[in-house]
């Protein structure tokens, strides 16, 4: 069999929690493009918007670049890392006990997606 070819895409700085973002992504790892598409689609998350245009984004990639097919693609790898926090410091925060002062930390996310080329089964000469 040729090569697989390994087609990625990155979203950076999405202001959405990490955590948040990986309930979204883990529903989707390991499954067709084309159905994750579909899953993400109906999802009531606010993550699941930015995750399905990043998926979108990369199969128009695949379909651009290497001449491949929805129906051919399959996500191996996709995962939610931390991104930079913001720090509401001077005037936005919360007391917290002891007489101290907690700023409120916005989070921010980075979301990478891995599509791979599903394997198809050669049967031989029958």
């Amino acid at each position: 069999m040729a090569e697989a070819f390994e087609i990625k895409a990155k979203l950076r700085y999405l202001q959405i929690s990490p955590q948040k973002v990986r309930l979204v992504v883990d529903t989707v790892r390991g499954k067709g493009a084309d159905e994750a598409l579909d899953i993400l689609r109906f999802m009531p998350q606010r993550a699941a918007e930015p995750v399905y245009k990043l998926i979108a984004s990369a199969v128009a990639n695949a379909e651009e670049e290497y001449g491949l097919e929805i129906d051919e693609l399959v996500i191996s790898k996709i995962y939610a890392d931390d991104g930079p926090r913001h720090r509401k410091a001077p005037y936005g925060g919360r007391f917290a006990g002891r007489g101290r002062f907690r700023p409120i930390m916005r989070r921010a996310s980075h979301v990478t997606v891995v599509l791979v080329e599903r394997e198809v089964q050669d049967y031989g000469d029958y």
